[in-house]
């Protein structure tokens, strides 16, 4: 599976800023490796604005489509008006592993619950707009057996056919090369073989 994420470093949030009706409105949007790294996206935001009226949150850390590991947050904000408005515009983006904590700092003006949810919405919708974005590719680890002087032209396939090598495991009689090898693709390694002129074994997992 191939999907989009924030472009952004653990840690690293993008702030963006939104003003409707007095009331300020601050998204924080991150790229997510588990829920626990919301909830520090969460706290973080929490202990930097101490005064704010409210900090309404919502993610998905997993890909597009994901029903487990998801969640939003109104904050005290009408039900409904804050945390699942946001959470439908992340929806509606196709991204994946992102989660957003809008700080509002009430500006003396009522919005009405229809108010709040466009303006929940209009925050992550603006912040989305301008987030940097990298595709990720789900895999899943084949085992090839290959002898020393096959390393090199399995190397060089792997790398014309985007297929990271990510182990490696040397044997006094071969090669076992660990290939992370996309969820998205059929296993196919015949051209594999081939080039190396039959002399590759798949392995399976014991």
């Amino acid at each position: 599976m191939r999907y989009a994420i924030p472009d952004l470093a653990e840690g690293e949030w993008r702030e963006t800023e939104l003003e409707i009706e007095r009331s300020r409105f601050l998204t924080w949007t991150a790229c997510l490796a588990d829920t626990a790294t919301f909830e520090a996206l969460l706290d973080a935001a929490r202990r930097a604005h101490p005064n704010a009226s409210h900090h309404c949150s919502a993610f998905i850390a997993g890909p597009p489509g994901e029903q487990n590991a998801i969640g939003f947050s109104d904050d005290g904000e009408p039900g409904g008006t804050a945390g699942r408005p946001m959470f439908q515009v992340l929806e509606g983006a196709d991204l994946g592993r992102v989660g957003c904590v809008v700080i509002r700092y009430f500006g003396g003006i009522k919005l009405g619950t229809g108010g709040l949810a466009r303006a929940y919405a209009q925050a992550v919708s603006d912040a989305l707009a301008s987030l940097p974005r990298r595709e990720v590719v789900e895999r899943t680890p084949l085992d090839v057996r290959v002898d020393f002087a096959g390393e090199a032209i399995a190397r060089t396939w792997c790398s014309e056919h985007d297929i990271p090598v990510e182990a490696v495991d040397y044997q006094a009689d071969g090669v076992t090369l660990t290939l992370g090898w996309p969820l998205d693709s059929d296993q196919d390694l015949d051209p594999l073989n081939a080039r190396l002129k039959g002399r590759m074994t798949l392995l399976t997992p014991s």
